[in-house]
């Protein structure tokens, strides 16, 4: 109990300290706020980029394409190995000449479309992969550019893979912020105490002349330098949802432009 009621002495010293210099404690907080909402600010943005990644990315799939003379032979030999494949879902054939019929609908090009001699496009499959995992749908993508007639496969989620490995090098990069931005809060800090030790040098001798312990005396600098870090903390977390607030009005202004309803969140508490 004694335990206790020493740590609320400190506590309330440490408190009425920080008010009787308001301008520099306010300083001090806002060097801690904008310190911390920096590498924060940028793990929010990293963090909502992947999700609504993960919203646009639908199930995994592979465009076949065969060359332009192939028969339909060809195409049930392919459609032969599609279904017996380990690491094939479902899978879905595109005749050339509907395919045609969809691009002239699609691209308002129905009279230039018509005047050429011959179809240039190709039959094709579309292949949605039975598992997730990109290293086995690029096996797949390879072993497909081996059959016969097969003359392009395309992996339609290889953007999603090139834009979670930028994401991978962004949460390096907020890391790595965060670390050095730590180390200098840390510095601060200690110099802070510094400070205030030396301004009350005299107060310490003192206190040890009577008897005072180190951890007696160490115990409101802890203290001090703890409150300083829960207020920066806070300082943080209102700039960063001050911050996201914002964002989300424009956000909402711009979306109403595309029909879409994008917003951002804050971290969650496992992740802070």
């Amino acid at each position: 109990m004694n335990w206790l009621f020493a740590h609320l002495d400190a506590f309330r010293d440490s408190a009425r300290r920080l008010l009787e210099q308001p301008l520099a404690t306010l300083l001090n907080v806002a060097v801690f706020g904008i310190a911390l909402a920096l590498p924060s600010g940028f793990y929010v943005g990293l963090d909502n980029v992947a999700r609504f990644s993960r919203q646009l990315t639908s199930e995994p799939q592979l465009s076949l394409f065969l060359t332009v003379d192939a028969s339909r032979s060809d195409v049930s030999a392919i459609e032969d190995r599609l279904r017996r494949h380990d690491f094939v879902g479902d899978f879905r054939f595109v005749d050339r000449s509907n395919a045609l019929e969809e691009l002239s609908r699609a691209s308002g090009m129905s009279d230039v479309l018509s005047e050429l001699d011959e179809n240039p496009l190709p039959h094709a499959f579309i292949v949605a992969g039975d598992t997730a995992d990109p290293d086995l749908l690029e096996a797949l993508r390879s072993e497909a550019l081996t059959w016969p007639k097969v003359e392009h496969v395309q992996l339609d989620s290889a953007w999603a893979r090139k834009l979670d490995a930028a994401l991978r090098i962004g949460r390096l990069l907020v890391a790595l912020l965060g670390v050095l931005l730590s180390i200098a809060l840390v510095a601060v800090t200690f110099n802070t105490i510094r400070l205030q030790i030396l301004t009350r040098r005299d107060e310490i001798e003192v206190s040890k002349l009577i008897g005072a312990t180190n951890l007696f005396i160490r115990r409101p600098f802890l203290s001090l330098g703890g409150m300083q870090g829960l207020l920066g903390g806070g300082a943080a977390w209102l700039i960063v949802a001050t911050a996201v607030r914002l964002l989300n009005h424009e956000l909402a202004v711009f979306g109403d432009l595309f029909g879409l309803s994008p917003r951002l969140g804050l971290m969650s508490l496992h992740q802070t």
